[in-house]
């Protein structure tokens, strides 16, 4: 079978193509024929490492966490699925070899689930660490729900930095569907567009007015829950605008890896920092998040494209380094490879 490996990190350039033998499941396990595999920014960053030319966890490396495609065989012990169901996967490599870059994967079982008939694969690959990163976001407030649903953040406000990225773009679609108000900030009009063909009820351009001043217009009593994907540059703008015991829920690092928080103003409203990394939360989150993740699939509230505010960007199984590349210059929207 076809599959992207790198047995050594640095550049786009160290994935290659290469024909790999077909993998059986074992026991608890499925074996998954990939139709899509999505990008994230982690997979870049696996391959890239701290310095190039390291050695892998594994002598040869499969990129990527995300993916949906058909169940090709169930192992022993596998009863809640079987062969010919459609799926999305998650969290496919991580801390093992085997992402979802190749024709086919074998998971635990935990790692596969059900695809509706309506949602397509794009969908279905585009879901793991995005819509997952963007649950646990929104469900680490003081007196939260810790599972979305509907109703379950009705009459709450959530800033939502970014929505035009992928977490941005899927939390914003999760608050709608749980009821709350979304309201967001981008950099440019393009990104304005798609911030309100995602969803978001509010969004603020902060290169064009005073965010803080905006978002309080907007919530006089401030936001119960920040997603916040850039803390260095939007340590101010959360703290002015968080209400009473608020959560600023930080998922990525970008703008820089430090942050400097003034004490008496987070002090005074009590605000929480929630630093959240998908990959490591706790299992019982992890397990609420993709069933509610599944939930919002089967009521249509997740989508993707241009249309509703996250462009595709297709790659061919080969030109899979391209579509590294992609991700890793910033390109707005979701990348995908056609296995």
């Amino acid at each position: 079978m076809r599959a992207i490996v790198y047995r050594q990190t640095g550049e786009p350039d160290v994935l290659e193509l290469t024909d790999r033998p077909l993998p059986a499941p074992g026991p608890g396990e499925v074996r998954v024929r990939v139709r899509v595999s999505g990008i994230n920014p982690t997979d870049w960053k696996a391959r890239q490492g701290a310095a190039a030319g390291a050695p892998t966890p594994f002598p040869e490396m499969v990129p990527h966490q995300d993916g949906a495609g058909t169940i090709d065989a169930v192992g022993d012990g596998v009863r809640r699925l079987s062969a010919g169901q459609r799926v999305w996967l998650w969290e496919a490599a991580w801390r093992r070899a085997d992402g979802t870059a190749q024709e086919l994967v074998v998971l635990p079982e935990r790692q596969v689930v059900p695809l509706p008939d309506a949602a397509s694969f794009d969908l279905g690959a585009s879901l793991g660490i995005p819509a997952l990163t963007a649950h646990r976001c929104l469900t680490v407030a003081d007196g939260g729900p810790d599972r979305l649903h509907p109703g379950a953040l009705t009459g709450r406000t959530v800033l939502v930095a970014g929505g035009a990225g992928a977490v941005g773009h899927a939390s914003i679609q999760l608050v709608r569907w749980a009821g709350g108000t979304a309201v967001t900030t981008v950099s440019s009009p393009d990104k304005a567009e798609l911030a309100r063909l995602a969803g978001a009820h509010h969004v603020v351009n902060y290169r064009a007015e005073d965010a803080a001043v905006a978002i309080r217009r907007i919530a006089p009593d401030g936001v119960d829950i920040v997603v916040e994907v850039a803390p260095t540059a939007n340590a101010r703008l959360d703290a002015a605008v968080a209400a009473p015991n608020a959560v600023v829920a930080i998922y990525a690092n970008n703008g820089g890896d430090e942050v400097t928080l003034r004490v008496r103003e987070n002090m005074t409203a009590n605000v929480r920092y929630q630093f959240v990394l998908v990959y490591t939360v706790p299992n019982a989150a992890k397990d609420a998040a993709v069933e509610a993740v599944s939930a919002a699939v089967a009521d249509r509230a997740l989508s993707v494209g241009h249309t509703v505010g996250l462009p595709l960007h297709r790659f061919p199984l080969e030109r899979t380094a391209a579509g590294q590349a992609a991700v890793e210059a910033g390109v707005v929207g979701k990348v995908l490879v056609d296995v």
